[in-house]
């Protein structure tokens, strides 16, 4: 049987410590879905189609890449993640903020759906600054991000920024 894992997150746009936390799952799990989250009333910086790219362009060359599936989702992430067929839900904490945050969805998540366990993954030290809504701050002001997500994903960004 196949252990699947669920990873929910807007990935707006992927960082390094999303895939940090992608790849210490690709390690305990079978199978990852990744699920990104779609919400009608936000316009992300990028779409569904392009962040799906991003992570799978992310973990081509990765042991386990073709365990990774990306999906579109909306509604509860326990929802979503039976969907999937998940035993577990994957949550990266960077620190106690994150930690009392993601305590308090685990147990929600966990009094809907019992079956579903969160796994918290810790962040490397190296990735526990790092947001997308950080990383969408300082390319918005021209700040360079390229130390913050993969190399493709920074080249996305600049081409959105001069797209503008």
């Amino acid at each position: 049987m196949t252990k699947r894992a669920f990873y929910p997150g807007s990935f707006d746009p992927l960082t390094n410590g999303h895939l940090a936390v992608l790849e210490q799952a690709m390690q305990v799990f079978d199978a990852v879905t990744v699920g990104i989250g779609v919400h009608p009333g936000k316009t992300p910086l990028f779409s569904f189609e392009e962040r799906a790219e991003m992570i799978r362009a992310s973990v081509a060359e990765t042991a386990g890449a073709a365990a990774v599936t990306v999906v579109a989702f909306e509604g509860l992430v326990v929802e979503a993640a039976r969907e999937a067929g998940a035993v577990a839900l994957v949550r990266g904490v960077r620190d106690g903020t994150d930690l009392n945050y993601e305590m308090q969805m685990a147990g929600m998540n966990g009094a809907m759906r019992p079956e579903v366990v969160t796994l918290f993954f810790p962040a490397t030290p190296e990735t526990r600054p790092i947001t997308a809504t950080l990383v969408r701050q300082i390319a918005a002001m021209g700040g360079d991000v390229s130390r913050f997500v993969p190399a493709h994903v920074a080249a996305a960004i600049r081409g959105k920024r001069a797209g503008r």
